[in-house]
């Protein structure tokens, strides 16, 4: 998209950028919400239907509130009226934090301007690529993209990391928006899904944060669904689960016992099929205690083979 030419015969662009991905603004107006029709989908329980909107005219991007139920802020204030953007200002909606950008190209240039942010490897902090070290630490070593967000890969609508999945996850549950914390998982785990029949690398910390959610939901909406999911996506993977997600698997098989049975037996089977280093005995000793605990009466163990 092109912008107006400054006098050095160079073109603006606008972008968003959200996490590791950018957005080329249009001219007129983007919509940005939790609905599947807006131009920018968030995945936030506090993000509303349509909750944005930007117009670009000329050289002069507006962003306007929708009369959203959370409020928009730009720079940490809300908004009441519409309000002109500048290079770098920070537009918040719902839990998401967006950042409006200016691209100038020039066409004799050889720099290729990416706009992307990076992430710390030191403090896990984004910042923009361009500023070459992390002005929170100082640090110059950056994540590759695929460790930085702890990605289980791509969908349609964009890049989603596991951290993003789990704030958002946590404020539907704090709300109680169990459809809401439903339809989360299931996009999670569907990248999760897909990510293991391709036979990509799973990433044990990010897998496990997600698992704990997931085990979180099932306990605050009394529903088993997620939580025999996380036992069966251990047993799809060649790790042995966190002594975490055993936790919150212990907690899982006390509160629904006849649904949990025979995932736990079949976890504790795989466990003992897979490779396991030194790291693994607590989790694994776990596991055969939770195996051997005894079951309310007239549920009975399959035996293992």
């Amino acid at each position: 998209m092109a912008g107006r030419r400054n006098s050095r015969g160079g073109a603006a662009r606008y972008r968003l950028r959200f996490l590791l991905q950018e957005f080329d603004l249009p001219r007129g107006a983007t919509i940005l919400g939790r609905s599947s029709d807006c131009h920018v989908t968030i995945e936030d329980p506090l993000v509303s239907r349509h909750h944005a909107k930007i117009i670009l005219e000329g050289d002069t991007a507006t962003a306007y509130d929708l009369g959203s139920r959370n409020g928009v802020r730009v720079n940490g204030t809300p908004i009441k009226e519409p309000t002109q953007l500048h290079d770098g200002d920070r537009l918040r909606i719902g839990t998401q934090e967006l950042v409006f950008c200016r691209i100038e190209t020039r066409p004799n240039s050889s720099a290729k301007t990416t706009g992307f942010l990076r992430h710390c490897a030191s403090c896990r902090m984004p910042y923009p690529q361009e500023a070459g070290t992390c002005p929170s630490c100082g640090s110059s070593e950056a994540l590759d993209e695929e460790t930085l967000s702890g990605q289980f890969g791509a969908t349609a609508q964009g890049l989603w990391s596991v951290q993003l999945f789990v704030e958002v996850l946590d404020r539907a549950l704090q709300l109680g928006r169990f459809d809401d914390a439903n339809r989360i998982l299931r996009r999670a785990t569907v990248q999760v899904e897909e990510r293991i029949m391709r036979g990509d690398p799973i990433d044990v910390p990010q897998l496990a944060k997600l698992a704990v959610s997931a085990a979180r939901a099932s306990l605050d909406s009394d529903d088993p669904t997620w939580g025999v999911w996380v036992a069966q996506v251990y047993r799809r993977v060649a790790q042995v689960a966190p002594l975490e997600v055993v936790d919150v698997v212990a907690q899982l098989t006390a509160r629904f016992p006849a649904d949990m049975a025979d995932a736990v037996e079949h976890l504790v089977s795989h466990v003992r099929s897979i490779p396991a280093g030194p790291q693994d005995a607590p989790a694994i000793a776990a596991l055969e205690r939770l195996r051997s605990a005894p079951l309310p009466r007239g549920l009975g163990k399959p035996a293992l083979s």
